[in-house]
């Protein structure tokens, strides 16, 4: 099956909230996306999502954080196109004082921030691969 990944600073327009946290919205809007990608991957055609089913916050996102999103699509239907979705932190601001507020720190290993499934439909006289 196809995977997609989407690398991308949350800037400090996506702070939304007190301390600089991101809404977790954002999150789904790169699943969107990652969905796209896999459709026009496997499709030829962007598709519709059409339903998200177990979404999970795990973890704050800040403004200034890297955020790396990735898909898979799990199952095939005629039209209908199953997927998995995380959402992963890869670079954060550091919370030591006396650092610059540029300082950044590459993490050892990706904090899991959100994950979700869905489903896409690409409508069959649309699907071109």
């Amino acid at each position: 099956m196809s995977n997609a990944m989407i690398r991308l600073r949350m800037s400090s327009a996506d702070a939304h909230y007190g301390g600089g946290l991101v809404n977790g919205a954002k999150m789904l809007e790169l699943f969107g996306d990652v969905a796209t990608e896999l459709l026009i991957q496997h499709d030829g055609d962007e598709g519709l999502f059409v339903a998200y089913k177990d979404v999970e916050f795990l973890a704050p996102v800040f403004g200034g954080d890297y955020i790396e999103a990735v898909g898979k699509i799990v199952e095939v239907g005629n039209s209908s196109r199953k997927m998995e979705f995380e959402a992963r932190k890869v670079i954060t601001s550091p919370q030591e004082d006396g650092l610059s507020e540029s300082a950044k720190n590459v993490l050892d290993e990706p904090v899991i921030v959100a994950k979700a499934s869905g489903v896409c439909v690409v409508p069959k006289a649309k699907q071109r691969n």
